[in-house]
């Protein structure tokens, strides 16, 4: 008997599994990211598969959680997740990296740290070839993928993949401008503007014409500088 085999043309880059659907292929992407998007409303456990979450939330209706945190009521059924939750209470972080002065209170993060201090990036992207040092950092490059913008504004309808653009926004909201320049006194609520008014105290120009010795200190001087150029050829 032949079995018939479905086209599968979604390939993961980092073990060539192979599905039909490119769902699926998230998913799977999951369990190479450590991605955890379905978060346990009782407590800090996440689930990388709704059904996952599903079955631990049977526990706890049903189940008990003997392990108990003093300082803030977490419960959790395994004595060794109880002892890592205490290292948030405790500031301890066990595990120093023997190259600079980062520590971190679990093994696999300085193991992730030590790949960054060899150049290595062992987490690539199925779906572009990206490839990232750390897991967290490949986790959010797949939202420009999937189309995932988990954190939300609270005060209009911006949503964003990463919690550096939410703040970012939301000082739209507040008008906090927390970056100032030591020279003037200059206040901006992007840390990227800041670089680029210093330029007017550094008299750094890194915009050159391609036809003359002119240089700006912003793209888009120079774009209006080139207009000059190609008004005359014309």
């Amino acid at each position: 008997m032949v079995e018939h085999t479905a086209d599968k043309p979604y390939i993961c880059g980092e073990c060539g599994y192979r599905t039909a659907r490119r769902r699926v292929l998230y998913a799977h992407i999951r369990t190479h990211t450590g991605e955890k998007p379905y978060k346990c409303d009782q407590c800090d456990y996440s689930a990388a598969q709704k059904s996952n979450l599903n079955q631990h939330l049977a526990k706890h209706s049903g189940g008990e959680n003997p392990y108990i945190c003093r300082e803030c009521g977490y419960s959790t059924a395994n004595k060794c997740h109880l002892s890592r939750h205490m290292k948030t209470h405790t500031g301890e972080k066990p595990y120093k990296c023997d190259q600079c002065d980062y520590s971190t209170t679990q093994k696999s993060t300085l193991d992730a740290h030590l790949a960054k201090h060899r150049g290595e990036k062992p987490y690539m992207c199925g779906e572009c070839g990206y490839r990232a040092a750390y897991r967290s950092n490949l986790s959010v490059h797949m939202r420009t993928h999937t189309g995932q913008k988990p954190y939300k504004c609270n005060q209009c309808d911006y949503s964003a993949a990463q919690k550096a653009n939410l703040e970012q926004h939301s000082r739209q909201h507040t008008g906090e401008k927390p970056y100032t320049c030591s020279e003037c006194g200059y206040r901006t609520a992007k840390k990227s503007d800041l670089p680029i008014h210093m330029r007017t105290h550094t008299g750094e120009r890194p915009y050159k014409c391609e036809y003359c010795d002119y240089s700006a200190a912003l793209k888009r001087t120079l774009n209006r500088h080139l207009r000059r150029h190609t008004s005359k050829k014309n």
